[in-house]
Order: structure tokens, then sequence, then C-alpha cells
């Protein structure tokens, strides 16, 4: 056997003189490990997501409610289709109706909301003297405590001036506030007001275009699947399911709103309260923002009734009246309906509620719970975000 010997490069000795006169310096290789890289890219890719959510709030919201609508509508949409009524034409009779529908209601009930905005500031006052009056006699603790800042103010005011140098006159100012100017008001606000009728106009038109369009994007889906007839079968099969769970969904949500605001219009008008459309209206509306929407609608509803009874206690019944129904709405009838649709954790929900209303306010209360849904409808149907179906169920 013959052995081969490979030569091998040998730096040459350093020189001791050298070597001490100048620094030795290491380079040292730093590795990160891949599943701290792969979590950093999660908190800068989720920190970007929501800084574009935030930056893009209008589009983004109006998006949001355009699809939503038109997941609301489109089963009356297909129902006139199976009677031989084309889709375009469907989709502009059903949006026609429903803007119909939504303008003669806040015309017909434009009375009542003038009615509860100018005694708004009597209620308030009415409120606030009847908080602050005392039941025997007794002074308060806001009472009291204006009576101890008085006494110390005296207190003060009467001190001795130990100060050497005399007082000097003091000149006193009187700086005249502006008038409050209607026409100032609304010319400062005619800009929001014009803003939102943009708004509203561009989803109008979204639903109604997302609803002439039909299947057309599922389509598009599908041929991006792939030539393999397999994977356009599976994709065929998860947007279906998306698309029916989302429905029900959203049809869920319309009925509870709808019977909520029924029945509070009901025991409203049966109780003897004024305004009792502009209520119910109010409390369908609210219901989609958990655990808040309630509340502010039975404080909204015993306020009126303390106002037009002149009895706290009446009030304090009439919004544990409203309270009550929108409990037995919220526990009994939407709570069996979503589970059966997408049953949420409730901790998930909350969370979801406090971060949307963070974000983009009430639009953020409003949306929050719809969101949360489709996400986790979406989650369940596909492989790889089954951990955030996980997250979010019940």
């Amino acid at each position: 056997m013959t052995a081969v010997i490979h030569p091998v490069a040998v730096d040459p000795p350093t020189d001791p003189a050298r070597a001490e006169s100048e620094p030795v310096t290491a380079t040292l290789a730093v590795r990160v490990p891949e599943a701290a890289r792969d979590l950093a890219t999660v908190i800068l890719a989720t920190l970007a997501v929501v800084f574009a959510l935030e930056w893009a709030q209008s589009f983004v919201i109006s998006l949001l409610l355009g699809i939503l609508f038109a997941y609301t509508l489109n089963p009356l949409v297909a129902w006139l289709e199976r009677i031989r009524i084309p889709r375009v034409a469907g989709s502009v009779i059903v949006m026609a109706s429903v803007v119909g529908a939504i303008a003669l209601g806040t015309y017909s009930l434009r009375g009542q909301v003038q009615t509860i905005l100018t005694q708004l500031p009597t209620a308030v006052s009415k409120l606030s003297a009847s908080l602050a009056a005392s039941p025997r006699g007794e002074a308060t603790t806001l009472q009291k405590v204006q009576t101890a800042a008085s006494e110390i103010e005296k207190a003060t005011s009467q001190a001795p001036d130990t100060t050497l140098a005399p007082k000097k006159p003091v000149t006193v100012v009187v700086v005249d506030a502006p008038r409050f100017k209607i026409g100032n008001y609304l010319w400062s606000n005619s800009g929001g007001v014009a803003g939102m009728i943009g708004q509203g106009a561009m989803v109008i038109f979204l639903t109604l275009f997302l609803l002439i369009s039909g299947d057309t994007f599922k389509r598009k889906l599908v041929r991006l699947a792939g030539p393999s007839l397999s994977n356009r079968k599976i994709t065929v099969r998860v947007l279906d399911d998306i698309n029916h769970s989302i429905q029900r969904y959203m049809l869920m949500l319309l009925a509870t709103n709808l019977l909520l605001a029924l029945l509070t219009w009901i025991t409203m008008r049966w109780i003897g309260l004024e305004n009792a459309g502009v209520w119910a209206v109010a409390a369908g509306l609210l219901h989609i923002i958990p655990y808040l929407g309630p509340i502010v609608t039975a404080a909204g509803i015993g306020l009126a009734a303390f106002v037009q009874f002149d009895s706290v206690s009446t009030g304090l019944l009439v919004g544990a009246a409203s309270m009550a129904i929108a409990t037995l709405i919220g526990t009994f009838v939407t709570t069996w309906m979503t589970g059966r649709i997408a049953r949420m954790n409730t901790v998930a929900v909350f969370v979801s509620l406090l971060f949307w209303g963070w974000l983009w306010g009430i639009w953020g209360m409003l949306l929050s719970v719809p969101i949360t849904a489709i996400v986790k409808v979406v989650a369940q149907r596909v492989d790889r975000l089954e951990h955030v179906a996980e997250l979010l169920g019940d």
C-alpha cells in the first residue's frame, strides 16, 4: 500500500517582539437560533400589520362592512336567482330595498331622535341634582369635600403676610370668551358629515358589486389552486364551508338583533316610555358590542325613564328590564345559535373587543365579534391555522 501524504500549510512562527507590540484581535461569529429569528420576524410582521390597519382605517372598515353586508344579503339574491331573476337585477332590487328601508326608518324616527337630543342636557342636570341631594338632611361626601376645600381656602386667605415687600396692585385682565355660533359649529363639522356620507356610499356600491360578482372570486381561487383536480376539489369544499359558515353567522346576528329590538320596543311601549322606537333601534345596534353595548343601552333607557317619570326607582327598574332582555337574548338565543356555527372562547372575544376597540374605536367594537368569528371559521378549515382555531375555540 502506498500512503499519500498531503501537504499542510503551517503559519510561520510569530515574532515575539511584534506580538507584544500589536494587539491580538479575535473575530467572534454569533449564530442566532432559527427559532429566535422566526419569532422576531413574526413580531415585526405583526407590528407592520397593526400599523397598516390603523393607517388605512377608513378603507379597511368600508371593505369589511361591504363584505359582511354582501354575505348577509347574498341568500336573498340567490333566492331571486332561483326564481329566474338575473343576478344583476336581483342585486339591484335587494340593495334598493335595504337602502329604502333604512332611509324610511331614519326619516320616521328623526323626530324622536331630536326629542332625545333636546332632553339630554335637562336629563343630565336633573340626575346630577338628584345625586347631590342628601336624603335625610345629611351632607353627602361631595358636599363634605367642598366644605373642607372652602375652609382651607378661607384659612389660607386669612394667614398673616410675612413678606416685607409691599404688595403691588394686581391687574385683572378680563378676556371675553368667544360666543358659540351655530354656523361655525356646522361649518367645522361639515367635513366629518361629508366624509361619513361618502364612506356610506362607498360601502353601498361595494356591497352591490360584490353581490353582482357572485362566485367570481371563488372561481379565481380555484384556478389558482393548480391544475390538479384533487386540489381544486379541496379548495372548492373549503371555500363553500367558509362561505356557508359566515353567511349563517351573519344571519344569526341579524336575527338576534332584530328579535332584541322587537322585544325592547314591546316592553318599552307597555311601560309607557316615550321614544320607544329609537331606544329599540339603539338596543339592536349596540347589542353587537358584547358586554358594553347592553350596559350602555340600559343606562340610556334608565335615564330616559328617570326624566319622564321623575323617579329614580322607576328609572332603575326600566334599565334593569332592558338589561334582562339583553341577557335573555344573549344567554339563550345567541349562545345557542353561535354554538351551532362557531363556538368561541369568551376570553378571546373580550380580548378581541379590547384590541379592535383600541385600534378603531366604536367601529372596532362593532366589528370585533364578526371579525373574530370569521377568523375562527377560516382557521378551522386551513391546516396551517389550526393553532389559531384552537386558541379562539371554546
